[in-house]
């Protein structure tokens, strides 16, 4: 196809900017812990979220996928599960003391990445971009949805 240029293709360059965050992200978390698992963290410690379908959707994946993250992360001590609502049958997750210490590894990880990024932005620049990406997701099916 005359003019196709995959370098100057916004999915390309929304991927790879994805791809370098997370690889810049990661680096800079505790051993052991990937980009999702620091996202569970964070959901449960910053953002309340304590149930493993809830959990799912916050982070973006499956709930069979979210199952398996959470076995992970209770393997390594940093959460517990235990049952919930008046039969039992529900599950609420909840940070150890352990994943209490990594949560807080994975703000001071987080923030480095976000200060990194936006001081390549003028203040304008950063509030445009994060509304231009807002308004390209708007609408969209979720992912897990494919």
């Amino acid at each position: 196809m005359a003019g196709y240029r995959l370098h100057n293709r916004l999915g390309y360059r929304v991927s790879r900017l994805a791809r370098l965050m997370q690889a810049r992200h990661e680096a800079a978390l505790p051993k052991g812990l990937t980009r999702l698992g620091a996202t569970v963290l964070a959901g449960l410690g910053d953002e309340g979220v304590t149930t493993p379908s809830d959990l799912a959707a916050y982070v973006g994946i499956t709930r069979p996928a979210m199952s398996r993250l959470l076995k992970g992360l209770e393997g390594k001590g940093l959460i517990a599960r235990a049952p919930a609502g008046s039969d039992g049958r529900q599950t609420e997750v909840a940070l150890t003391d352990a994943g209490l210490g990594a949560l807080a590894q994975v703000r001071v990880a987080s923030d480095a990445l976000q200060a990194h990024f936006a001081a390549k932005l003028s203040p304008d620049d950063l509030t445009h971009l994060t509304r231009t990406l807002a308004r390209l997701a708007e609408g969209e099916p979720d992912p897990t949805d494919f």
